[in-house]
């Protein structure tokens, strides 16, 4: 939807986010320090990604603390809709909290692959475009380290039928007017991307326990959707952990996008590939290296600081003193960036070498393994 100076839908963001008026407008509640102490006492540490609020906003997360603690459980769901372009780095921000919430609470992972959703939303033009990155995609993920008997990964197009009962359950509760008035949909929008929400609610009904969800807050309308569905089918209603959107490398208010590959880091970027991006991103420094000496450069609105903060320095204390290194003129933007550029091509390689292990038993997360061996065989029943 439109507010003002930006937009934000599950397909497009636009303009320079305020996320306090984000907040007030999708009715979601910022994560206070009471919630991450408690999430902390039971973990025994915070990820980055919460301890530096990237991860801001929720809906019932203390719910689904209190349902842990009594013995109830909950499970986890998130997802990923494969484009014509490879995935980039911030597109796995939002696994990467979801699996080290599966590993701290021990729990189940439900990841939906809607390889229709660009169709539907005219971002391709045929189906077939966009098949070779779902398989891609699909081993990205696995690559994570997602626990392979308790996570289930599935396409919508192989799985649509076990989803289409209890879709259409729940596409009987959604009349268009409160689709359009939460999603934006106009007289262009196809009629498939209109039944497509229900679709995306499923598998918060896949157990009879409280979902988490982690994903960005542009992806909320359609939780806010089951929210008013579930109780009328049984089931809980979603709880939410929510993500700020990263910052693509052409600036502060940019995002990254597979379509416009210099903004962004592909996951399968070669080594001087990362390099040529990073040493030309946007950075808060100054025009000569006098001036940066004298005056100190401005990481606040520095990209390649901001990808120190979400994923490439996990020592808070290591951080903050690289910035107030930039901050002082201590540190140059040449240096920083050539640092990111190291442990950026040291992530890739890893994660290279994961996927190539993730194609040996990703059948355990789509087919073979213990809970997908289980929902291939789910019903909804209510």
């Amino acid at each position: 939807m439109s507010y003002g100076d930006y937009s934000v839908t599950p397909w497009e963001a636009k303009g320079k986010i305020d996320y306090d008026k984000l907040v007030e407008e999708f009715g979601v509640e910022k994560i206070s320090e009471p919630l991450l102490e408690q999430i902390r006492k039971i973990t025994g540490d915070l990820h980055p990604l919460l301890r530096r609020r990237f991860f801001f906003a929720h809906r019932d997360l203390g719910l689904v603390l209190e349902d842990y603690l009594s013995g109830r459980g909950f499970f986890l769901y998130t997802g990923r809709a494969p484009s014509k372009a490879p995935m980039h780095i911030a597109h796995i921000v939002p696994f990467i909290m979801t699996r080290w919430l599966q590993e701290k609470f021990n729990v189940n992972v439900y990841i939906e692959i809607p390889d229709e959703e660009k169709f539907l939303a005219k971002k391709v033009e045929s189906l077939e475009e966009v098949e070779p990155y779902v398989k891609q995609d699909i081993l990205n993920i696995a690559a994570l380290g997602f626990d392979e008997n308790k996570t289930f990964i599935f396409r919508d197009s192989e799985y649509i039928g076990r989803m289409y009962k209890p879709a259409v359950l729940v596409a009987r509760h959604i009349n268009f007017s409160t689709a359009r008035a939460v999603f934006g949909f106009d007289g262009e929008t196809s009629i498939g991307l209109i039944f497509y929400p229900a679709l995306q609610i499923v598998p918060t009904l896949f157990e009879k326990k409280r979902p988490l969800i982690p994903c960005g807050i542009d992806q909320d309308p359609y939780f806010r959707l089951q929210r008013d569905i579930a109780p009328r089918l049984n089931r809980f209603k979603t709880s939410e952990i929510l993500a700020k959107l990263a910052w693509g490398l052409t600036g502060p208010e940019s995002k990254m996008s597979a379509s416009e590959p210099e903004t962004a880091i592909m996951l399968n970027d070669s080594p001087e590939a990362v390099k040529r991006k990073i040493m030309n991103a946007f950075t808060g420094g100054r025009a000569t290296v006098e001036e940066q000496r004298k005056l100190g450069g401005a990481p606040e609105v520095c990209t390649v600081f901001h990808w120190y903060t979400l994923l490439f320095e996990e020592d808070d204390k290591k951080l903050e003193e690289r910035y107030w290194a930039c901050k002082t003129g201590k540190l140059l933007c040449g240096e920083c960036k050539a640092e990111l550029v190291k442990r950026i091509n040291n992530f890739l390689s890893l994660h290279s070498k994961r996927v190539a292990d993730a194609e040996r038993k990703v059948s355990k997360f789509m087919y073979d393994g213990k809970l997908a061996s289980e929902m291939w065989n789910w019903e909804f029943k209510t």
